[in-house]
């Protein structure tokens, strides 16, 4: 509430930063209520943007409890790295990938139409978009997981390295925008750090330590 609350107080700053990525060109609207109803709507995006690290921070503080006490010290490192790497991947998504992507979109057979762009339409696409991206870029954390928990190990993600292009691409084609800008665009930073998780990975040890097992104290002859 008070993330909403906020946005609201500042929904025409918000706004403002939306419509940057359309380089001029001014979001329309339908009905009598709708620009109130849309502006809502933003307003509600932004204030999921805005607080989405600290509930991806604590969604896996909820599970920490869960874990044992070794794999909660793999954990509390990891749970530093959620915050930053949504964040980045919001910055990635608005400045490199959706300007990129409304482009390619609205100029495509852009002679055969009279392209309007509806303002809900394009802020529900924007929104979803940057969340979705934000939280793609956690990949770092579920590869430094699993490798330190030694699920699995760096060696075995190198060998499997194909499929992880594979599932890349599969995320990718999946994101709003589903078209072939946004997609490879998208790719080639989720594949980044992959490739960064792997070597994080062998920097940081391929799995937990192990908990010492007490010694049986072994009584008199």
């Amino acid at each position: 509430m008070v993330a909403l609350s906020l946005c609201l107080w500042q929904n025409h700053l918000i706004l403002t930063i939306m419509n940057a990525p359309l380089d001029g060109v001014q979001p329309i609207t339908l009905g009598v209520g709708e620009q109130f109803t849309t502006t809502f709507t933003v307003s509600a995006y932004a204030a999921i943007l805005l607080a989405m690290p600290i509930l991806l921070y604590q969604l896996y503080a909820f599970v920490l409890p869960a874990f044992s006490p070794t794999e909660r010290k793999v954990a509390l490192p990891l749970l530093m790295m959620v915050p930053v790497l949504f964040i980045a991947g919001v910055v990635f998504g608005y400045y490199v990938v959706l300007p990129k992507a409304v482009d390619f979109l609205l100029a495509f057979n852009a002679d055969e139409f009279n392209t309007q762009v509806r303002a809900r339409e394009f802020y529900s696409f924007a929104a979803l978009s940057l969340i979705a991206i934000g939280i793609l870029f956690q990949i770092p954390v579920a590869v430094l997981a699993v490798t330190r928990l030694g699920i699995v190990t760096p060696a075995q993600l190198r060998k499997n390295r194909g499929y992880a292009v594979l599932a890349i691409a599969i995320v990718a084609a999946l994101l709003p925008g589903q078209d072939p800008v946004t997609m490879a665009i998208s790719m080639a930073p989720l594949y980044v750090l992959f490739e960064l998780s792997i070597l994080l990975a062998v920097a940081f040890g391929h799995s937990a330590p192990s908990e010492p097992e007490p010694a049986s104290a072994e009584g008199p002859d």
